[in-house]
This record gives structure tokens, sequence and C-alpha cells, in this order.
């Protein structure tokens, strides 16, 4: 019974000790502080500074982390993108054929620098089939384009109405390439049925190599 009440004096006496060292503490210097106060507070310095460096740290991580789902993300597009492509690769190869085929048939109503003096025989031909007059067939300058020359014909024709839409038509239903701009249509001198028709007719053929070539150095030596 004795031994038991020492024990209870004991932790009375430890406890009343430990809360004697945490009064009057003396917050400007913690180096007076009783030993369990310092202990502790070292202790919360020491825990302080790791959650600070695991904070940062983490921080960096989620950094990396937001960086690499971006990536993902963008991989992800472009494979899908890629994929979509590879899918219909067949489809594009087939479309990329078709296309050459109409390009070859456009350049197939392209006349040659040769061939151009029956092309102007055949627009002039067509004009006297549909019983008009030219007054005036003036071929312009050859203008260069790219891939092609364009010639323009200053046309000016006299005869009916109905005898220039006619001739219009046959225009656009030659084997060539062919248009009439700048169309303008006045009365005749006489005021009779006759008008007169002034319009451009533009007729476009393919370059030869020589022009061509002629035409690539022009362009590489182009100032840029």
């Amino acid at each position: 019974m004795a031994k038991k009440q020492k024990n209870s004096i004991d932790t009375a006496a430890l406890q009343d000790s430990l809360q004697r060292q945490f009064r009057n503490l003396d917050t400007k210097d913690p180096s007076l502080w009783p030993p369990l106060p310092r202990y502790l507070l070292c202790i919360f310095i020491a825990a302080a500074v790791a959650f600070g460096l695991w904070y940062v740290k983490l921080t960096d991580y989620r950094d990396a982390l937001d960086a690499e789902r971006a990536t993902e993300v963008t991989l992800r597009q472009d494979y899908q993108t890629k994929l979509n492509k590879a899918v219909s690769l067949d489809l594009l190869k087939k479309q990329r054929e078709q296309i050459q085929q109409y390009v070859i048939q456009l350049e197939k109503q392209l006349p040659s620098k040769a061939e151009m003096a029956a092309l102007l025989s055949d627009i002039n031909q067509a004009g006297i089939g549909r019983s008009l007059q030219f007054e005036l067939f003036r071929p312009g300058q050859v203008i260069v384009r790219d891939y092609y020359a364009e010639l323009p014909i200053a046309v000016r024709v006299t005869g009916k109405y109905h005898d220039m839409g006619a001739f219009a038509a046959d225009i656009a239903n030659l084997s060539r390439i062919v248009t009439l701009n700048d169309i303008a249509i006045t009365a005749g001198d006489k005021g009779g049925p006759n008008l007169i028709m002034d319009a451009t007719a533009r007729t476009f053929r393919y370059l030869d190599a020589d022009e061509i070539e002629a035409q690539r150095k022009a362009v590489q030596g182009a100032p840029k």
C-alpha cells in the first residue's frame, strides 16, 4: 500500500516538473529554455524544414506530371491524326491518281507552240461558220506564266445577236481551252439587224522544255 502511494507521488512530482519547464519561457532567447521545450522546438523546426522541402519537391513533381500529361495529350492527338491518315491511305492514293488523270486531261487541252496557228484558224472558222464578219482579229503579246503561256486576241465581229451567241458556244466547245473576256456588244453603224461585238479571246498553251528552263532561271534570278 505504501509502495503504491509512493508511485503516485512520484508521478505527480514528474508532471509538476514538466509543467514548470514550460512556464515563463523567454521567446527571444530559446537557448535559455529548459531541456524539454528546447528539444521540442528543435524537433518542430526540423519537421517544418522537412515538410517545406517535401512540399517544394512535390511541387516540382506536380509540374513535371502536368507537363507529361500535356505531352501525352499531344501525342495522342498526333497518333490519332496519323492513324486516320493511315486508314485512309488507299483512298488518298486513289484520289491522287484521279487528280493526276484530271491534270493530264487538262494538259491535253493546252496546245503546244506549234499548234497555236491551227487553234487561231479554228477560232476564225468558228466565226465565219456563224456568218460573222471579222473586222479585227489581232493576237497580242504572249504572257508567260509559271507553267503555261497565255495569248490574248483582240476580236471584233459583226453579225446577228443569235449568231454571236452560237459563236460563243462554239468557242466554248473547242477541244482547246479558249475563253471570251471583256465582251461588249453595240448596235451597228447603220442601225440594221447586225451588231458589233468586241471581246478578248484568251487561249493558253503549255510551255516547251526551253521555255520552262528559261522561266525557272528567271524565278531563281529574281530578287527576293
